[in-house]
């Protein structure tokens, strides 16, 4: 992909949009995630039957995915950020005012397809700005998402507890977004879609295929957070809406104390190193926590989940947008596309055991994968060699 030429100041205020784009993203999604049990209880689903409508926003994710990582070497990632951005804020309100199972599916699924979408284009433009600066800095965008999702449960948290409805809520945020995203779209890369004529689709190489394994594992572990924590913390363990909230809030803090460290240390230990410790620190902290089956160790668990998993997507990311003979985009499309296959089978998978054997032992799931992942962690350092070189 070609880019036009860019001052050191230009670059640093792209970083900064990007960071915001990043944010926002997070803040909406946690928005969403901690108002799921209301949205529940309102509707009067069980278990398995939110997660089925759990898994069209996964659907919606994965089916648009692939076009994303098509448009973007064609437009650039700029204008796809720009739209799917748009798209995905909208969508928030839309989430509040279904009033069946039906209609809840269908705004999932359009809500899945917009954040999917914006995921692979806001990665796309995070790793042309990284590639400017050409050391390791896409755990920083993943930070600020971070952050966003524990900004966003937090203050989902309050006004969960103040009672204040789920439909001005999610309108509030919407329109905050929308405007926030007006500021930031000026100042992202300006890039020319220069692979036109690239392929559509990433050729399936064996870093690619590692690199999917990867986030397949990651993303569902982070959708069976996002999807169940204050679901298990609420219903399961029998808390307060305020403190449901706060399951992944925790996971949310950790997420951003990882990033905020992650790039100075795959620069210092190596990419590998850090996915394999992350991925331990997740299975352990998780695993335990769940066997004690208590409110504050639910807290400590998720929060182990969240700083285990936080480098694992970003490196993985960045290890396909230079992999060796791949477009940018399609490869990131590629291994994202992997990523949400994991919410597209979590979601469902944890409700179903969740109504036969407890939501506490379908969580178990997500432990397992993380062990997986410290198996597979070996697959990064080859997504990662043209970045060293470099940085």
């Amino acid at each position: 992909m070609r880019y036009e030429p860019i001052t050191e100041r230009s670059l640093c205020a792209a970083r900064a949009a990007v960071l915001g784009i990043f944010f926002l993203s997070g803040f909406g999604f946690a928005s969403w995630a901690v108002r799921i049990p209301a949205v529940q209880e309102r509707l009067g689903l069980g278990e398995g039957l939110l997660g089925v409508a759990l898994l069209s926003m996964a659907a919606g994710s994965l089916v648009s995915m692939p076009l994303a990582g098509w448009l973007v070497p064609r437009l650039g990632s700029r204008p796809v950020v720009g739209a799917t951005a748009l798209a995905s804020y909208l969508a928030l309100p839309l989430l509040a005012l279904a009033p069946s199972l039906a209609l809840l599916i269908a705004a999932l699924a359009f809500a899945g397809a917009s954040a999917g979408s914006l995921d692979v284009s806001m990665n796309a433009q995070a790793v042309a700005v990284e590639k400017e600066h050409g050391r390791p800095i896409m755990s920083s965008f993943h930070a600020a998402f971070s952050l966003g999702g524990l900004a966003g449960a937090a203050a989902g948290g309050a006004v969960a507890s103040l009672g204040i409805g789920v439909m001005p809520h999610l309108a509030g945020v919407a329109v905050l977004s929308v405007a926030s995203l007006v500021l930031a779209y000026r100042l992202m890369l300006q890039d020319d879609g220069g692979e036109g004529g690239g392929p559509a689709f990433a050729r399936p190489t064996r870093a690619l295929a590692g690199l999917g394994v990867i986030s397949f594992c990651v993303l569902l572990g982070e959708g069976a957070m996002a999807d169940w924590s204050a679901v298990y913390l609420k219903g399961t363990l029998e808390t307060g809406p305020g403190l449901a909230a706060a399951g992944f809030a925790a996971f949310s803090a950790a997420m951003v104390a990882g990033r905020l460290f992650g790039d100075q240390l795959t620069a210092r230990f190596g990419p590998v190193a850090l996915v394999r410790a992350g991925a331990a620190v997740s299975a352990v902290g998780l695993g335990v926590s769940l066997a004690i089956a208590h409110p504050a160790s639910a807290l400590v668990g998720f929060g182990c989940a969240g700083l285990g998993f936080s480098v694992i997507f970003p490196v993985a990311l960045s290890a396909a947008g230079w992999a060796k003979g791949a477009s940018t985009g399609p490869a990131i499309a590629a291994v994202a596309t992997a990523g949400y296959f994991g919410f597209l089978v979590g979601p469902p998978s944890i409700g179903f055991v969740a109504e036969s054997m407890g939501l506490g032992v379908a969580l178990y799931i997500v432990v397992v994968l993380s062990a997986t992942i410290v198996v597979l962690a070996g697959s990064v350092r080859r997504g990662y060699a043209k970045l060293g070189k470099r940085g």
